[in-house]
């Protein structure tokens, strides 16, 4: 079957502007012609049922009322070269580490603030900022970032950029193995003469470095007690939560399983209580610890804060790096890798406006039809203004909303990002895409071998969230230039 695609003035992942596929891509796309259209059909069907009977879902919150969907997708993977993918490695974990120095000097002794690299005020009165709760705490290794999940694009020149690092609760990683599960089941020609980065032992690397967190506190007299701590089934990420908790094998917790003796956190099980040494946690800070954080919390643990304090738990990842991860810091990622590795970055930053600085707030209220505008506080593709496909009335809303409050607010300019072909709707068509990666950290650093491919379903939508009708694709990291065995 051939592929009907339109060329426009895009970089595109598979394709070449004279229509050929990729050289990495070439193998693939033999195979792919050899389907007809009815069994495209077929497999597309197959697929998405696979997802569906798995309660492979999330949750789509709307006017404060959540609806579970099936997550989309789609079975053309996207390919990477080892090339690009050792490029790629090697800048997240290059960034990984600066973030992580950041964090544990601004709640420490607080060198990039006095040494006038990032304005003060932008950490004082950043929201996500705990220094009260988390300055002086003597943390396993040193180690902020457990896990990171940093968003990757590529421009219309086909160049790799930074869009956003995620440092507190990176969700996403069971999509990864199931997207490929499902590859596997229903497209299992498309795999043959492929040399591909297996995932089946990378969970190792996340348990490890799960362990290396053990407090200096614990008796070696056991084994250390590790536990997923979730805020529940109603949660739109629990999937995630139940499939990492079973693959690493750790207990699945709520805040109402723990309980805080003396500082130390137990579990409560039908043989009474067992000491927990790491949890590693997929609540928000707010909600951890009602004595010191939201008193109205049920999710997390009376005098779970105190425990930490003291060293008998370590917490993954720490409290407080949402300070990091905050779209107005991000500007800043690239002064922080020259300030504290004394390195050039590897993979640059989307160029970003700083709207507390008067002389860029007053170009961008000028050129808003033009850029994309981001809530330094949001996530999943809300509170975002995509300037070329806003209405005016759009356009004046979010005008007003950065007079009255520009510290609450980025710009970039829109970028155009890569797209890749999707199969929906019985026919192919190009959708904007890209990829979190996700940093695994211990002792040692390590790179899932490829990440989640996000891809924007809707015809010409740059927004590749699921809550916005994004979807997902597999991702493939090539073992050999060609790819082929």
């Amino acid at each position: 079957m051939l592929i009907p695609y339109p060329t426009e003035p895009f970089f595109d992942e598979m394709f070449m502007q004279a229509g050929e596929p990729r050289l990495h891509y070439a193998e693939f796309y033999r195979r792919l012609r050899r389907f007809t259209a009815e069994e495209l059909k077929e497999k597309h069907e197959t697929a998405q049922l696979s997802f569906l009977r798995q309660g492979i879902t999330f949750t789509v919150y709307n006017n404060e009322i959540g609806t579970e969907r099936a997550m989309p997708f789609d079975f053309i993977p996207i390919i990477i070269p080892p090339r690009d993918w050792e490029l790629i490695e090697k800048g997240m974990i290059q960034r990984s580490e600066a973030l992580n120095l950041f964090l544990e000097d601004i709640y420490g002794e607080q060198h990039i603030i006095r040494d006038r690299v990032i304005p003060k005020e932008l950490i004082m009165n950043n929201p996500y900022y705990y220094h009260k709760q988390v300055k002086g705490i003597d943390i396993p290794l040193n180690n902020h970032i457990f896990l990171a999940g940093i968003d990757l694009i590529r421009d219309d020149q086909g160049k790799y950029h930074i869009l956003e690092d995620n440092l507190r609760n990176p969700s996403g990683m069971s999509y990864v193995y199931q997207n490929r599960y499902v590859m596997r089941q229903v497209y299992p020609e498309l795999f043959a003469r492929h040399s591909i980065h297996p995932l089946e032992h990378q969970l190792v690397h996340l348990y490890q470095a799960l362990l290396d967190h053990t407090p200096q506190s614990f008796s070696f007299s056991s084994s250390p007690c590790a536990v997923l701590l979730t805020p529940g089934m109603y949660n739109s990420a629990y999937y995630d939560h139940v499939f990492l908790a079973q693959q690493m094998g750790i207990p699945l917790v709520e805040g109402r399983d723990l309980t805080v003796v003396d500082d130390v956190v137990y579990m409560k099980t039908i043989r009474g209580l067992r000491r927990v040494d790491i949890i590693y946690r997929r609540i928000d800070d707010d909600f951890l610890d009602p004595l010191h954080f939201r008193k109205d919390s049920v999710l997390g643990v009376s005098g779970l804060l105190s425990a930490y304090r003291k060293g008998n738990v370590a917490i993954l990842n720490g409290i407080g790096n949402g300070v990091a991860d905050d779209k107005a810091i991000y500007a800043y990622v690239p002064d922080m890798i020259r300030y504290y590795l004394n390195e050039d970055p590897i993979l640059s930053n989307v160029e970003t406006y700083r709207l507390t600085e008067r002389l860029e707030r007053e170009w961008v209220l000028d050129h808003l039809e033009e850029l994309v505008v981001k809530n330094v506080g949001a996530s999943g593709g809300y509170d975002m203004l995509i300037g070329p496909h806003a209405t005016g009335e759009e356009i004046d809303r979010f005008r007003l909303k950065i007079m009255q409050q520009p510290h609450q607010y980025i710009a970039q300019p829109t970028i155009r990002l890569s797209r890749a072909p999707s199969f929906q709707n019985e026919r192919f068509y190009p959708c904007h895409v890209d990829l979190r990666v996700f940093v695994i950290r211990g002792r040692n650093t390590h790179v899932l071998p490829g990440g989640l491919s996000r891809v924007a379903l809707k015809e010409g939508s740059l927004v590749v969230n699921s809550s916005q009708g994004g979807g997902g694709k597999d991702t493939w990291i090539l073992r050999r230039e060609g790819g082929e065995v």
